[in-house]
């Protein structure tokens, strides 16, 4: 039985990468991905816009910029695609893979979450430990590419401790009260209905989401270590009486700006360059 055919050639990553590359004197070791509402954390370095980079799937849900920029501590990716957007997962980590190829070693993927977890409030910041995800759609079925990595991989550690033993030691400095769960990823567009989050919970979900986990499994075949970061933007259905809406999803990333930036900003400064971890 012949594979899936894939979407990409090798060749359309090294096309983007080499197009990013040329952009800018030096690429850092360290990428940031930031979600829903967190688009203008970052302005300064070089800017180009995912329409200018070659085979860049385009960014379409409100609040995601669509817009790479380099600085000299990481390459910061303002917004990302989703599978509900109608993109193949494939196409979702496409990124990843031409990360690997700018020789990007440790990836922070942050995201908009609900709380499952009832102890959350919103506006806590959560560092994920793990990710359950028991949708079929995976971006490493069909033929392997061993440019990337190893055919199966080992999910042990999906979520790197030493990173997150770095993000808690930048929080306690910091005075931020930082909190720990697993995030299970539904793949969207719709909220979630009671019933299902009561599921979630039952199966250990602490937080609800609609993205990071493919991005997550194409890092760790890409061999580069992950960090997950969820701000808890809305109390997941059921949770909470009040009803669901984008809106509070935006409102509440955009309250907690001052806290994700400066937070952030520590976090690259500390695990940026040659494993200052």
């Amino acid at each position: 039985m012949k594979g899936r055919k894939r979407v990409y050639k090798y060749s359309d990553y090294i096309e983007a990468a080499e197009m990013i590359r040329g952009k800018a004197d030096r690429i850092p070791d360290t990428a940031v991905v930031l979600g829903s509402g967190m688009g203008e954390l970052f302005s300064n370095g070089v800017h180009i816009s995912y329409s200018s980079i070659p085979h860049f799937p385009k960014a379409t849900a409100p609040t995601h910029k669509g817009e790479l920029i380099i600085t000299d501590k990481a390459v910061i990716f303002s917004g990302r695609t989703h599978y509900y957007e109608g993109y193949e997962p494939e196409q979702l980590v496409f990124y990843v893979r031409v990360l690997k190829l700018l020789g990007i070693k440790k990836l922070i993927l942050t995201n908009a979450a609900g709380g499952v977890n009832r102890s959350y409030s919103v506006g806590d910041i959560v560092l994920i430990t793990d990710h359950i995800k028991l949708t079929a759609a995976n971006a490493l079925r069909g033929r392997n590419d061993e440019n990337f990595g190893e055919r199966f991989i080992d999910m042990t550690e999906a979520y790197s401790k030493r990173l997150r033993k770095s993000a808690h030691e930048c929080a306690e400095r910091l005075g931020i009260q930082l909190k720990d769960g697993v995030y299970f990823y539904m793949s969207g567009p719709n909220y979630e209905t009671p019933a299902e989050i009561r599921a979630i919970s039952v199966l250990g979900g602490d937080l609800v989401g609609m993205s990071t986990v493919h991005e997550c499994i194409a890092a760790r075949h890409c061999g580069i270590e992950v960090m997950g970061i969820s701000c808890v933007t809305n109390m997941a259905c059921g949770i909470s009486d009040t009803p669901l809406s984008s809106d509070e999803v935006t409102a509440a990333a955009e309250a907690n700006r001052e806290k994700l930036t400066l937070f952030l900003n520590v976090l690259i400064e500390r695990i940026s360059g040659n494993d200052r971890v």
